[in-house]
């Protein structure tokens, strides 16, 4: 079973989304905040990541740096999922290194297919 790493502090939208890829088939991974979640890629190398921008210690952006510095980790898909959604960031994500990037609130019936897209299936 592949693994998916979840990087969001909070519980809600964990559980939302641990709950919509377990139904997929997916393993999940949860990290509730920036530095641990940099740490559980690193130990476990997931297929993809979903990565909260907003998070108690460091932002998505530090936390998408520091995975795409890294060797070992710098080649797994990173789908950015968030309300953080002003004009460019969009943009300065994927431009960044993200993978995909998830408006919330997501849409449970889309957001399979959207992170699909992005993992290459």
């Amino acid at each position: 079973m592949e693994t998916a790493l979840i990087i969001e502090d909070n519980p809600d939208n964990m559980t939302l989304i641990c709950d919509i890829l377990e139904l997929n088939g997916y393993a999940t991974l949860k990290a509730m905040t920036g530095m641990q979640g940099y740490e559980m890629a690193k130990a476990n190398l997931p297929k993809f990541i979903v990565l909260d921008i907003q998070l108690p210690d460091i932002d998505g952006y530090t936390v998408l740096d520091k995975i795409r510095a890294d060797s070992i980790t710098r080649d797994i898909p990173v789908i950015a999922m968030t309300s953080y959604a002003m004009a460019g960031d969009r943009e300065r994500l994927l431009g960044e290194g993200c993978d995909a990037y998830v408006e919330k609130p997501i849409d449970p019936g889309l957001v399979m297919i959207q992170i699909q897209k992005a993992i290459g299936k």
